[in-house]
């Protein structure tokens, strides 16, 4: 608790973070709509297409500026100071999760609404709640990525080469270009590590008229695998830049 205050101390004071991590989304939203407008094509439902891709950018919003973050905050000497004060990797992990996912709720229902309003979704108050709970885990296990990339990171520009390998495998292993059973059989197996193809599974459902309770299997997963990597998050992280 006494690491969550500290870093929501931070975040009050970082009104420029902030303020990029809940605007950029919302602009990339923006486009994205004009170009679903310009490709003017009504084989694919919007909502089949808007809402996954709402899914993959606090997929990446939320990673990259919470490595980003935290690399500056152990540069900063703030992680030091954490280890000498006797604080344990577990206890910095989870306060720094509960901080950050608060923004995270934050910036879930903004993107959200966004795309209520650009795209016609056809979802209803009940689906629309739905997707909102995918999308928040979604950020968790980003916020969780982040994490564990910024503990093999020195400094902010380390953290730049991280950014495709992590995020653009699952734009073409999720199922949101191309259907998973399509794919080679080798791409088929390393999809089941890709997070993104849990959260698209699911919106899928959703989007077909389904619910949670039709795709509990791979929702299940999005925290299961959450808690995967704040574990790894917590054993690699060290006291030194």
């Amino acid at each position: 608790m006494a690491v969550m205050r500290n870093t929501l101390a931070q975040l009050a004071g970082d009104r420029r973070f902030v303020i990029v991590s809940t605007v950029v989304p919302v602009v990339v939203i923006y486009l994205l709509s004009v170009f679903w407008d310009a490709l003017n094509t009504p084989l694919v439902e919007q909502s089949r297409f808007a809402v996954p891709a709402g899914a993959f950018i606090v997929h990446f919003v939320t990673y990259v500026l919470t490595a980003i973050v935290l690399v500056r905050e152990r540069v900063a000497g703030t992680m030091e100071r954490m280890f000498i004060s006797g604080y344990r990797p577990g206890e910095i992990v989870a306060g720094y999760l509960g901080a950050y996912t608060l923004l995270a709720t934050l910036q879930s229902i903004v993107i959200l609404l966004v795309l209520t309003l650009l795209f016609d979704l056809g979802l209803g108050l009940g689906g629309t709640l739905e997707v909102y709970v995918v999308m928040w885990l979604m950020a968790v296990v980003s916020l969780a990525l982040g994490m564990l990339v910024s503990n093999f990171a020195r400094n902010e520009g380390q953290v730049f080469p991280f950014v495709p390998l992590v995020m653009m495998p699952p734009v073409f292993l999720s199922g949101m270009i191309v259907a998973i059973d399509a794919l080679p059989t080798w791409a088929q197996t390393v999809s089941w590590a890709v997070p993104l193809r849990y959260a698209v599974d699911v919106i899928h459902e959703i989007t077909d008229g389904g619910g949670l309770a039709d795709a509990w299997a791979p929702l299940i997963m999005l925290p299961a695998l959450a808690m995967v990597i704040l574990f790894l998050a917590a054993r690699t992280l060290r006291e030194e830049v």
